[in-house]
């Protein structure tokens, strides 16, 4: 079963709003077996929704439209998909008293033009609308199945929940729900990910392994479809444990959460702290923290000591490794050291995490852009530091070094 979604809107396409409908659309679907292969948007216009809905009918079994049911000019979907398939227009009377009673309880003239929310195509199966007035419609023509939604989301996604599967379900037989399980990693880029299981990735089937990442954070996606969780992970176990033995290493969590996320929990669950000190990140090593809820029972504060005075003033960083004839200087694993011990002691932390160097755009202190160092103190151990080099312009390099911190501390929280 391949499906497409056809997100009908001008809005969309001048960027006004975003299409989170196929996202969630996507993701209901998966639930019951159904695999959405397409994304469509097309704007308010009659021939271009007629190219869409030709072009989808040619590569899918499943086509979703979502918007264009309101009671404007510009609101074309059922009219287009009552045209291509011939299909007449009648009134839902149900959807018609509905709306009939909206206007006569606000107290307002219902104008002519409301009456296109009540019409559905003859013979399809009205799709009750919870919290609006229009009416959807699903139909199957042809061994193709056709749903009409509303646009808004409000309106969308309970029309979907409460009658959509239902119908699928009802029509589309052996569908197997999808179950995916996601593996996190830390200290590992995407493409050397990707190299070191490129044969599983190249040889898969069922389950599939789906690779992705953003800014600092790589995951891989597994997915099987079963009949049931136990059934799913007994599909999904060995590709994992095989995938564990390559790279196992750099694995921190297997559940979708952010490092940052999987650090403060495991803190917190530990009832251990964290403090940060913070140079060329400029505080979003600490934003990083903060964005995650709950977390201030783990997360106690940190210092951005982005000159020298305030590195000596507040943290207590000896004078001697940031200035004078034969320093270290601010950048450099002695001054990270120092930071993160200070850090550590002033906030009466179990952690101190620190991190310094040069962001850009031109040298410090002679040394090159993408330069960082990063401690990391524990209480009652040797405090120690890495030296990073990071490319970038200088908001990436803030954000890796930043997600290069934490990924220090997570070795050290392993060990």
């Amino acid at each position: 079963m391949k499906a497409e979604i056809i997100a009908v809107g001008t809005e969309l396409l001048m960027g006004q709003i975003a299409n989170t409908n196929a996202q969630y659309l996507s993701s209901g679907l998966a639930e019951i077996g159904i695999g959405v292969y397409f994304h469509t948007v097309v704007g308010d216009n009659v021939g271009r929704i007629k190219e869409a809905l030709a072009i989808a009918k040619s590569r899918a079994d499943l086509i979703i439209c979502t918007g264009g049911l309101g009671p404007t000019q510009d609101d074309l979907t059922k009219d287009v998909l009552a045209e291509v398939l011939g299909w007449p227009l009648v009134i839902h009377q149900p959807s018609m008293d509905k709306m009939t009673e909206f206007f006569a309880n606000r107290g307002v003239p219902m104008v002519e033009s409301n009456i296109k929310q009540a019409q559905m195509l003859e013979g399809s199966t009205p799709l009750a609308n919870e919290t609006g007035l229009a009416v959807g419609n699903a139909l199957t023509q042809d061994g193709t199945h056709y749903i009409v939604l509303p646009g808004p989301p409000r309106e969308m996604k309970p029309m979907f929940e409460h009658e959509v599967k239902l119908w699928l379900q009802a029509r589309i037989e052996n569908l197997l729900p999808l179950h995916s399980i996601i593996l996190k990693f830390a200290g590992i880029g995407e493409s050397l990910l990707e190299h070191r299981l490129i044969d599983l990735i190249d040889g898969q089937t069922d389950p599939t392994i789906a690779p992705y990442a953003k800014e600092g954070e790589v995951a891989i996606r597994l997915t099987t479809r079963a009949t049931g969780p136990e059934d799913a992970a007994q599909r999904l176990r060995p590709l994992e444990a095989e995938i564990r033995s390559r790279v196992g290493e750099f694995i921190y969590a297997d559940q979708d959460v952010t490092l940052e996320e999987f650090i403060v929990r495991k803190l917190g669950d530990e009832g251990r702290t964290l403090a940060v000190a913070e140079s060329c990140t400029g505080g979003q090593l600490s934003d990083l923290l903060t964005a995650v809820a709950g977390g201030s029972g783990a997360f106690v504060g940190g210092v951005i000591s982005y000159t020298n005075e305030i590195k000596r003033q507040v943290l207590g960083v000896p004078a001697e490794l940031l200035e004078g004839e034969g320093a270290p200087g601010a950048v450099s694993r002695e001054t990270a050291c120092a930071m993160a011990e200070c850090v550590m002691e002033l906030c009466g932390a179990d952690y101190g995490l620190s991190v310094t160097g040069v962001a850009g755009p031109a040298e410090l202190e002679g040394k090159p852009v993408g330069l960082v160092y990063v401690g990391v103190a524990v209480r009652g151990q040797a405090v120690t530091a890495v030296e990073l080099r990071i490319s970038g312009n200088r908001p990436t390099i803030k954000l890796r070094a930043s997600k290069s911190a934490l990924y220090q501390l997570w070795q050290r929280l392993k060990s």
